[in-house]
C-alpha cells in the first residue's frame, strides 16, 4: 500500500475518534458543571484543557463562558479538535481513499457528515446539547459498525484500527489527567460526593460506567475508577485495551509486510509497562505523571508509525 493511502486510513479513523471524544468531554463538562452550584468556569476550563485547545480558545475569546466553549468544541471551523472538523476531516481523508473502502463504509461516512454538519448549522443550546452529543455518537457508531461488518481483515483495515486506537488511549489518559488535576475544587473535596459525582461523570464520558457496576457493584473510588479505566483489558476504552490491540494489529502488519518497524518496539515496550503496573504503583508514582508519560510515549509510536510506514510519501 502506498503511504498516503495508509496515511489517509491511520488519520480517517483518528478525527472519527477524536470528533466523538470531543463530543464526550463537552457532555461531561455539561454534567459536571451540575454538580456546582457555584460558577462551573473550572469544570469548562478543565474541558478545553482535555482537549488540548486552551490556548487557542483564550486566543478567541476573553473569559471562559459554557456557551463559548461548547461552541467552540462543537461547530468552531477554526478549531482543529472541533466535532464539525473532525467530521469533514475524516469524511476528506475517506474521499481520498474511497478505493480502499467498501460501499457502507463510505456511505456511513458521508451520511455521519451530512447528518452533523445539519445538527451544527447553529449554535446549540444546553437544552439540544443531549440530543447532539446522541447523534454524533450514534454517527460515528455507525461508521465503526459498516467498517466491522464490511471490511477485509487486511492491512487497510489494520491501520484504520490502530488510528482508532492511538487516538482513544491519547483521549482516555487526558480525561483521567485533567479530571485529577484540574477538577477538584480544592484538595478538601477529594472522598466527598462531590469528587465521586465527578469520577462517575469520567467513567460516563469513557462510556464505562454500566460495565465499572457491573463488575464492582456500588463501590466507587477513584482508585477502582483509574484502575478500570488504565489497566482493565476488557474495557475498549482502556489503556491497556488499546496497547494490547495495537500489538496485535501490528503483528497482522508485520506478517503482510514481511517484518516489524521500530513503532512495533515502542508499541511493545508500552504494553510491557502497563502489563507490569499496577494501581497502586501509579497512585505511588502520581497519576499525573505516570499519564504524562504515557501521553508522551503513545505520541511517539504515533509519530513512528507514520516514519516507518512513510505516510508523508
Amino acid at each position: 500500500m502506498l503511504g498516503r493511502t495508509a496515511a489517509g486510513l491511520f488519520w480517517l479513523t483518528r478525527y472519527m475518534e477524536r470528533a466523538e471524544n470531543t463530543a464526550r468531554l463537552a457532555e461531561a463538562g455539561f454534567r459536571m458543571a451540575l454538580t456546582r452550584a457555584e460558577s462551573n468556569t473550572e469544570e469548562w476550563g478543565s474541558v478545553i484543557t482535555t482537549a488540548g485547545c486552551q490556548q487557542a480558545y483564550l486566543e478567541k475569546h476573553e473569559t471562559i463562558r459554557s456557551e463559548k466553549i461548547l461552541d467552540f468544541l462543537l461547530r468552531d471551523k477554526e478549531n482543529p479538535n472541533s466535532v464539525l472538523c473532525g467530521f469533514h476531516a475524516a469524511r476528506e481523508n475517506a474521499r481520498m481513499t474511497r478505493t480502499a473502502l467498501t460501499r457502507e463504509v463510505w456511505e456511513a461516512i458521508n451520511d455521519a457528515w451530512m447528518s452533523v454538519r445539519d445538527a451544527l448549522r447553529r449554535p446549540v443550546s444546553e437544552r439540544d446539547l443531549p440530543e447532539v452529543l446522541s447523534l454524533v455518537r450514534g454517527q460515528g457508531a455507525q461508521v465503526r459498525g459498516a467498517v466491522t461488518g464490511t471490511m477485509l481483515r487486511n492491512d487497510i483495515y489494520n491501520f484504520m484500527q490502530i488510528g482508532t486506537l492511538v487516538e482513544r488511549a491519547d483521549n482516555t489518559s487526558r480525561i483521567l489527567d485533567a479530571k485529577y488535576y484540574v477538577l477538584l475544587p480544592s484538595s478538601s473535596s477529594i472522598g466527598s460526593s462531590l469528587d465521586n459525582v465527578q469520577w462517575e461523570m469520567i467513567l460516563r464520558s469513557a462510556s464505562a460506567e454500566r460495565s465499572f457496576y457491573w463488575l464492582n457493584g456500588g463501590t466507587v473510588s477513584p482508585p477502582a475508577i483509574a484502575d478500570f479505566l488504565i489497566f482493565d483489558a476488557r474495557l475498549p476504552r482502556s489503556l491497556a485495551f488499546c496497547y494490547d490491540m495495537i500489538t496485535e494489529y501490528l503483528g497482522r502488519l508485520a506478517e503482510e509486510y514481511g517484518g516489524s518497524t521500530p513503532a512495533h518496539e515502542l508499541a511493545i515496550r508500552q504494553e510491557n509497562r502497563l502489563t507490569a503496573l499496577n494501581i497502586a504503583l501509579v497512585f505511588e508514582e502520581g497519576l499525573h505523571e505516570f499519564l504524562t508519560s504515557f501521553m508522551a510515549q503513545n505520541a511517539a509510536f504515533s509519530a513512528q508509525i507514520e516514519t516507518d510506514y512513510r505516510f508523508n510519501e
